[in-house]
């Protein structure tokens, strides 16, 4: 699906009307109670995101990745929370795997009332030994008749608090160490022996994040995503549009950043004039446009061969330029947060300005969706380096 500019265009404008209406007012209490209400993902619903990109049968909206990528980048530019959007969002990486893999019975069960904002899905694959090598995860699902029995751990769970339904990475051949012992699982939240407790951050603040046992939990066989086995290669392809939509939102980051710290260049004076009248303070904003700018000309170039239709826009090499895009994405955003609170001196440095939120986030997005490390790697070998 291909929308025009001006549908883009419109769904920019609603977008950052709806975050400065509804999400700004708001933050400060959300970021005290360390979680978004119920009544917000309801709210979205209503307005059709949270439905992007999923069937229409499920009650979702078939969406093109330039509209998707559009959407974040809006509210992250308007809403200056990363805890925001990776709460509100995060049914974007539990539901993938259920609506590409899952059965009709399984789609028709669990994504229809998430996509209403009734309930709220997560996904649960980091574990406490180990976290970008998902292949030597730990946790099991044992068959028994019809049932799998869960054992284990996850941590560092986006809305794992308040998760209804996790889709879970398990092993369930045990003797198979490596990938191929991987399964895919879903995991209702209200399952007898899942117990969860709440992480503290540095960032993130009205984004619940948790650490989940499973001790004994039973879980109906039909809840198995997909084939057994088959886990592995479902996480990777997640990880694919998790990253494309992470660099959407550092863009919006990064612009919120230059944005705040424009205005405050033209308001702030100092020796009679207003810093933005000094030079060194002028090249600062330039520093931040290059970044801010050749981060949108590449998320645009990777999002359109995604949205081709040629499979082969989308083989190894754009694989690396995803990967390759994220790290970029996301150090742009490091660079402008520390050059915004920067510029904004003191006050950079207080609760309540969107940099200062955004200075505490940023190292999240440079980890989370696998490290810039990991994506270098990652990059090189799809390069066949």
């Amino acid at each position: 699906m291909t929308e025009t500019k001006e549908e883009l265009a419109l769904l920019a404008d609603t977008a950052a009307r709806f975050a400065k209406s509804d999400i700004v007012p708001h933050l400060a209490e959300w970021e005290a109670a360390g979680e978004l209400p119920r009544a917000l993902h309801r709210r979205v619903a209503e307005l059709g995101w949270l439905g992007l990109g999923y069937a229409e049968e499920l009650g979702g909206t078939p969406a093109s990745w330039a509209m998707r990528t559009t959407l974040a980048e809006v509210l992250a530019r308007h809403g200056g929370s990363g805890g925001l959007m990776a709460s509100l969002f995060s049914h974007n990486i539990g539901l993938p795997p259920i609506h590409r893999h899952g059965s009709a019975a399984l789609q028709a069960e669990v994504i229809p009332g998430v996509l209403r904002g009734e309930q709220i899905s997560s996904l649960a694959i980091t574990e406490p030994g180990g976290g970008t090598d998902v292949s030597a995860l730990r946790t099991t699902a044992r068959r028994e008749g019809d049932e799998y029995v869960v054992d284990g751990e996850k941590i560092f769970i986006t809305s794992g608090m308040r998760a209804d339904w996790i889709t879970a990475a398990v092993r369930t051949d045990p003797k198979d160490k490596g990938p191929m012992g991987i399964s895919m699982l879903v995991i209702p939240g209200d399952a007898a022996g899942l117990s969860r407790s709440r992480l503290k951050k540095m960032g993130w603040h009205c984004s619940d994040t948790a650490q989940l046992r499973f001790d004994g939990v039973r879980v109906p066989a039909r809840y198995l995503v997909g084939e057994e086995g088959q886990g592995f290669k479902m996480i990777l392809t997640n990880f694919n549009g998790e990253r494309l939509s992470m660099a959407a939102l550092a863009l919006g980051f990064s612009e919120r950043c230059y944005d705040e710290a424009l205005s405050w260049a033209r308001q702030r004076k100092t020796f009679g004039m207003a810093i933005v009248d000094h030079q060194v303070i002028r090249h600062k904003l330039m520093d931040m446009k290059t970044r801010i700018e050749s981060t949108r000309a590449w998320l645009n170039a990777v999002v359109a061969r995604a949205d081709s239709g040629d499979k082969a826009d989308k083989g190894a090499e754009w694989v690396a330029q995803v990967c390759l895009l994220k790290n970029h994405a996301t150090q742009a955003m490091q660079f402008c947060a520390d050059a915004a609170v920067q510029i904004l001196g003191g006050m950079g440095f207080m609760e309540g300005t969107a940099c200062e939120r955004i200075y505490r986030e940023v190292k999240v997005m440079t980890i989370g969706g696998g490290t810039d490390e990991i994506m270098k790697e990652l990059a090189s070998r799809q390069l066949g380096l």
